[in-house]
């Protein structure tokens, strides 16, 4: 009987019925000790009957229902303050500081070479439509193990918007059973007996595969069965020519979740690996030939997601190391991304109408800064500004993209030298900052940092993009207009009077 009911006593404090399963791995059960008490794992001596709980193995500590656990440690807050500090600017502070002084996220601790499961969160974490979707789950609706899956992200994900370190863990240690209860193979471990690390876009995709079972999709006015498919599905228009016979193109549709942006000796920019891969050779039966055959695989887009997931394919499998090595080649990638020449001519046609908007108002915010120049001298004053923010779907296909045009909003990025080794770390967007999401560690980042993770070296290289909507806001009414008189119509300043 792996799991059993135990008291834990720390300090002056008891904590009865606590679960403890032993055929986890023994940091979860500090995980939920961290929960209730807010002593951080690494601070933790746990001991029943004289027997010390180990991080990687549960060795000769035996339970039973109702045992008694001890538990040992400080909280840091515990720990003597040091003196008061003279008053330190936001200039002068580091990154450590500045998340300490501003309103940081919480993030979630790592549980044992977790960190693959961690940044995966924190960039789906910022899909608002997910996220909704997620926190109004009902939790006790079953599912299996995809059902649990959902249930435990829909706890973290409340939990992080403010349930404090401890409740994150333990909301981070349900979420890491639940994966290894739908996928065993993350619960592998490595040659020292602890939690091997996986790979991170595996665990994306089996997470979202998971959302795409248990998230329906809101009633009325889309196709999609799930929140998942209705945001993030793509659809491909495919034609197939066989390079070995003459017989009739054959087409069909193809649905995808993310892109993939394959890795060669040419390509040094997002974009090129994208078109490459929209244009390819494979090897099919041919029915003209009754063998294997070459044929021409392209691709057009033909339904652009809302939100869209590209996966730079790094890793490849390394025989004589028997490793998923990895390619470190620098791949730029842009912060704003434009994939109209991926799509279909229908689409394309589609798309045009909300481009020009797009370049409409550009034109007109470049010819607006051109005005406020010219009559920088003299009185003004300025308009009340409102905006009105318009769809960024088709109307009959709520959670498409109706323009093209995506704004980055979160990179995960992977820093070692093969899939099963190394850190994983998320980079998301808030609002016009970033975020360094590494476990628990939330820390501000600038924009040219995150420019700087697209690889090169050892150090992180991004690994998955996830690219948003880009919204179109349009002023109603001039948008702080500088109303001036007594100016010249060439743009000259007022004479000075003698």
């Amino acid at each position: 009987m792996p799991k059993f009911q135990v008291k834990v006593k720390w300090g002056k404090e008891m904590f009865p019925n606590v679960e403890a399963n032993t055929d986890d791995e023994p940091v979860l059960f500090k995980a939920q000790i961290f929960a209730l008490t807010g002593v951080q794992p690494e601070r933790q001596k746990v001991v029943c009957k004289g027997v010390t709980l180990r991080d990687d193995s549960w060795g000769n500590f035996k339970l039973a229902n109702n045992a008694l656990v001890l538990v040992m440690g400080s909280k840091e807050e515990d720990v003597p303050a040091a003196p008061v500090e003279q008053t330190r600017f936001v200039e002068d502070m580091n990154e450590s500081e500045l998340a300490s002084a501003l309103d940081m996220p919480e993030g979630l601790i790592n549980l044992g070479n977790t960190c693959y499961m961690n940044a995966t969160v924190q960039c789906l974490k910022t899909v608002p439509e997910l996220r909704n979707a997620l926190l109004e789950y009902n939790r006790t609706s079953g599912g299996g193990t995809a059902g649990e899956l959902t249930s435990a992200l829909s706890e973290t994900m409340s939990v992080l918007d403010g349930g404090g370190a401890g409740a994150c863990a333990g909301a981070a240690a349900k979420l890491l059973r639940a994966l290894h209860a739908m996928v065993p193979r993350f619960a592998e471990r490595g040659a020292g007996g602890g939690l091997a690390q996986q790979d991170a876009s595996e665990c994306w995709t089996e997470i979202v595969r998971a959302l795409q079972q248990r998230l329906p999709v809101a009633a009325g006015g889309t196709d999609s069965s799930s929140v998942v498919e209705q945001y993030f599905g793509g659809r491909l228009d495919v034609e197939l020519v066989c390079a070995e016979a003459e017989e009739p193109p054959a087409r069909l549709q193809e649905t995808f979740l993310q892109l993939s942006c394959f890795i060669s000796q040419d390509v040094k920019y997002l974009q090129s690996g994208l078109r490459s891969k929209m244009s390819e050779q494979i090897t099919k039966m041919s029915e003209t030939l009754g063998r294997d055959a070459v044929y021409t695989k392209t691709s057009k887009i033909s339904r652009l997601p809302a939100y869209l997931t590209v996966q730079f394919v790094r890793f490849y499998f390394k025989e004589k190391e028997s490793i998923n090595a990895k390619i470190l080649k620098d791949v730029k990638f842009p912060l704003d991304l434009d994939v109209y020449e991926l799509c279909s001519p229908e689409l394309q046609e589609r798309l045009t109408p909300m481009r020009n908007k797009f370049k409409e108002l550009d034109d007109a915010l470049v010819e607006n800064a051109v005005n406020v120049k010219n009559k920088n001298r003299g009185d003004s004053k300025k308009v009340t500004t409102t905006k009105a923010v318009l769809p960024y779907w088709f109307e009959n296909d709520p959670g498409s993209n109706n323009s093209g045009f995506y704004r980055l909003q979160a990179v995960l990025t992977h820093r070692g030298r093969s899939s099963s080794s190394g850190h994983y770390v998320a980079w998301t967007r808030r609002g016009d900052a970033w975020l360094r999401c590494d476990d628990d560690a939330v820390t501000p980042v600038p924009e040219e940092e995150v420019l700087k993770l697209s690889g090169g070296g050892d150090w992180h290289c991004a690994y998955l993009l996830l690219y948003g909507p880009r919204v179109l806001e349009v002023p109603t009414e001039e948008e702080e207009a500088m109303v001036t008189e007594d100016i010249d119509p060439a743009g000259n300043p007022p004479t000075a009077l003698a």
